[in-house]
């Protein structure tokens, strides 16, 4: 179901973004301002999809503000507050990515590398043919979505990979894929020579600021991870192959807005790691109207709110798509990214605008539907535009 009015449909997100520089005013009428603006989208949209809780992030001009609705768990009624972990689902891929281009900047592994180079027993075989960066992009020749129900661990993971067979040479089709994320975090590991969620803990997090984001949640953390919603049954996300390396991550919304201000202005953190962060944002390939970076998903900017419904599509997601492969470069024009995330009980959604300094992130304990979380992108820009004339 549409959100806008027929007449705001074709409103850009351009001229929706633009809208908000005249935000002047002092720390608490903005919260306020925000707040009631917020309001107006998450309300119906939590009542419409049956959502128990939400927490909804915006940075504007470097100023973030998190607002939260509803409760952790149907079964109970602690309310959504700022501490609430909430499974982030797919966005972990940028976590996975980002690792990888910082053992890059230290030196410890090249994109350009194949898989075999830090995993032996791959050598030879055909997955082999394709780059650390072409996982990074999907682009290594038809990896599935899933791994099949017979990889149960990562020793049959690899064991998996050992045995497929490619459908398409190595970057021409892109094809959304759990497995090819998986092994480029497997290669990253042994490059950093650790384990992969340590990795993540010890080198990122801590310097993204993101202190309650976890691969597997503490003990002492647990009564704040929300208890996500499907089919009238509270779920949280259950272990399987490379998860930690695709959709395991549990965060905040602080803390995802913090990671999304890093992304918007990385030059305050260490160089490496402003280098990875700038390596994520690199376009190289194009598939129909996205452009897909080492991780991110972009788009030119400004953009139509169908180009963005088109490039979070379900074919984007379940179907091979051909792609153009592209001049890399960074910087060269205004860009939107995006990525959402899913798993059972749990939708997230992610965009920004570097060069209008913005960003949202969306965290609710059921999947909404993806159309449903860009349109309501969509709506709460709408609101700001309004609320600012």
């Amino acid at each position: 179901m549409n959100l806008l009015p027929q007449h705001l449909r074709r409103l850009t997100l351009a001229g929706l973004l633009a809208l908000l520089a005249p935000l002047t005013s002092s720390a608490s009428e903005d919260a306020e301002q925000l707040r009631s603006i917020v309001d107006a989208t998450v309300r119906p949209l939590m009542s419409r999809h049956d959502v128990p809780g939400m927490a909804v992030a915006l940075t504007v001009d470097g100023r973030a503000h998190v607002f939260n609705y509803g409760v952790s768990s149907k079964q109970g009624e602690a309310p959504v507050t700022d501490a609430t972990i909430f499974e982030i689902g797919s966005i972990s891929k940028m976590f996975t990515t980002t690792l990888a281009a910082y053992a890059q900047a230290l030196g410890k592994l090249r994109l350009a590398d194949h898989p075999s180079r830090y995993l032996p027993r791959l050598r030879g075989r055909p997955i082999d043919r394709a780059t650390l960066l072409q996982l990074g992009t999907y682009t290594a020749g038809g990896l599935p979505l899933q791994f099949p129900e017979t990889a149960r661990d990562n020793e049959a993971a690899m064991a998996y990979f050992h045995a497929w067979r490619a459908e398409a040479p190595p970057g021409t089709v892109r094809q959304y894929s759990n497995p090819s994320i998986g092994l480029l975090g497997a290669a990253t590991a042994v490059a950093l020579d650790g384990r992969f969620a340590t990795l993540v803990e010890q080198l990122l997090l801590p310097k993204f600021g993101m202190g309650h984001s976890h691969y597997r949640v503490p003990a002492h953390a647990m009564a704040d991870y929300a208890w996500g919603q499907r089919e009238g049954k509270s779920v949280r996300v259950n272990p399987s192959p490379m998860d930690e390396q695709t959709y395991g991550l549990k965060s905040t919304a602080s803390d995802m807005i913090r990671f999304v201000q890093a992304n918007i202005d990385p030059s305050g953190l260490e160089a490496p790691l402003r280098r990875a962060v700038e390596a994520t944002q690199v376009g190289y390939f194009r598939a129909g109207g996205m452009v897909q970076g080492f991780g991110w998903e972009q788009f030119p900017h400004p953009l139509s709110r169908e180009l963005l419904l088109g490039g979070n599509a379900e074919e984007i997601i379940f179907d091979p798509t051909p792609v153009q492969a592209l001049v890399p470069q960074r910087g060269a024009a205004a860009r939107l990214f995006d990525k959402t995330g899913s798993t059972g009980g749990f939708g997230a959604y992610v965009i920004f605008v570097p060069a209008r300094r913005i960003g949202l992130v969306m965290l609710a304990n059921r999947s909404i539907p993806i159309p449903a979380r860009v349109e309501a992108a969509y709506a709460i820009l709408e609101q700001l535009s309004a609320g600012t004339r």
